[in-house]
C-alpha cells in the first residue's frame, strides 16, 4: 500500500503522446493572430501551467484522491499561482472567460473521477478548453480578438475533435465501425465546410489531408497494431499541419 502511495518521476508529466501539442497549439495561434504582446506571451505561460495543474487534478481526481498525485497538484498549482494571479489583478477583464471554464474545470474532474474522461463527452471538454484559448489570448494581442479569431477558434474545435476519433479508431474503439463511420462522417463534412465556407485553398488542403489519414489509420490498424505513441506523434502531425494551414488561411 505504501508503494502506491508513494509519488513516482512520472507522476510529475503527462503520459498522453501529443497532448501538449493539442492543448498549446490553439493559444499560440491565438499569440499570433492577436498580434504578439508580452501580455499575450504571459497568458500564454499561464495557460501551460494551466494544462499542468489540469493533468495533475485529473489523476488525483481519478484516484479518489490518492495521497500519491498531491505534489504534482500542489507544486503546479503554486507555480501557476505565481505566474497567474498577478496576470488577473492587471488584467481583471479575463474574468469575463471564468463562466465558461468553471464548467470545464467541473466536467472535466467529474470525467475524471467517473474515470470517464476519455469518453466522447469527456474528450469533448477538452477539445473546447484548449480551442477557445485560441480566442482568450488574442484579446490580448495588439490586434485584439477578430473575425477570424472566432474563425480559428471553430477550426481547431473541429480538426481536434477530428483528431479524437481518429485516435478511438485505432485504439481504444478499433474494429468498431460505428466508431470508424463517425470518424470518416466527421472529416467529409469538414471538407465539405471548408469548401463551402470560401473556398480557401489553405483549409482545402488542410481537410482532405486530414481525412486521407481518418480513412487510412484505421484501415492500416485492422492488419497492425498500433503502438499509443505511434499515434500520439501522427496526430501531433495532424495537430502541426492543421496549424500552419489555418494561421495560413486567416493570415493571408
Amino acid at each position: 500500500m505504501t508503494a502506491q502511495r508513494t509519488t513516482r518521476k512520472h507522476d510529475w508529466f503527462d503520459n498522453q503522446p501529443g497532448a501538449w501539442v493539442m492543448v498549446m497549439l490553439p493559444a499560440a495561434a491565438g499569440f499570433i493572430i492577436g498580434g504578439p504582446t508580452l501580455d499575450a506571451l504571459w497568458l500564454l505561460a499561464a495557460w501551460a501551467a494551466c494544462y499542468c495543474v489540469q493533468y495533475s487534478a485529473a489523476r488525483w481526481f481519478k484516484s479518489h484522491f490518492s495521497s500519491r498525485y498531491l505534489p504534482p497538484m500542489i507544486t503546479y498549482a503554486a507555480v501557476l499561482a505565481v505566474i497567474g494571479v498577478p496576470f488577473l489583478i492587471t488584467h481583471i477583464g479575463i474574468l469575463r472567460w471564468a463562466p465558461l471554464y468553471i464548467v470545464l474545470v467541473a466536467l472535466s474532474m467529474l470525467s475524471s473521477w467517473l474515470r470517464k474522461e476519455r469518453s466522447l463527452w469527456g474528450n469533448a471538454v477538452s477539445v473546447i478548453a484548449a480551442s477557445t484559448m485560441t480566442t482568450v489570448v488574442a484579446q490580448f494581442g495588439s490586434n485584439g480578438i477578430t473575425y477570424q479569431t472566432y474563425w480559428a477558434t471553430v477550426l481547431f474545435t473541429l480538426t481536434q475533435y477530428g483528431s479524437v476519433l481518429v485516435v478511438k479508431t485505432i485504439i481504444r474503439e478499433r474494429g468498431k465501425r460505428s466508431y470508424v463511420v463517425a470518424s470518416w462522417v466527421w472529416h467529409v463534412m469538414l471538407v465539405a465546410l471548408t469548401i463551402v465556407a470560401g473556398h480557401n485553398p489553405f483549409l482545402i488542403t488542410m481537410s482532405v489531408l486530414l481525412l486521407a489519414r481518418a480513412i487510412a489509420l484505421p484501415v492500416a490498424a485492422r492488419y497492425r497494431t498500433m503502438k499509443p505513441v505511434v499515434t500520439g506523434i501522427t496526430e501531433a502531425f495532424a495537430s502541426l499541419i492543421a496549424f500552419g494551414c489555418i494561421l495560413a488561411a486567416v493570415l493571408m
